[in-house]
């Protein structure tokens, strides 16, 4: 889970979208190759995710592993003034998000079971 990121959650919902249900060498290597700042930030929290996973139970790889669920949340809003002409101002939203990834394993029968968050 990452909180507290500067970035509108309307903009990176759309490339979690792209990686949800996928197994997690694809879901990275999506991301890997995609411009937006929202991929950066999603492909760090799907990394520690796995890294966690990776860590509570360490008979698991990385290619047993596939994203479970992302989840982009509204966060606080921090508001700005913006200077304007004659003497008037308006208010700027910076908007925040928060992000949780859940990574899941992939059982041999099919069956998947909670690996880690």
């Amino acid at each position: 889970m990452t909180k507290y990121l500067i970035a509108s959650p309307f903009k990176i919902r759309p490339v979690a979208d792209l990686v949800r249900r996928k197994p997690y060498p694809e879901a990275m290597s999506i991301l890997e190759n995609m411009p937006q700042k929202g991929a950066r930030l999603i492909s760090k929290t799907v990394k520690s995710a796995a890294s966690n996973a990776l860590n509570l139970n360490k008979q698991l790889d990385e290619d047993m592993l596939y994203v479970k669920n992302i989840q982009i949340d509204e966060g606080p809003r921090m508001k700005r003034i913006w200077f304007r002409a004659r003497g008037r101002a308006d208010m700027l939203l910076k908007r925040m998000c928060h992000i949780t990834v859940v990574i899941d394993e992939v059982r041999a029968g099919g069956s998947r079971t909670k690996a880690g968050e």
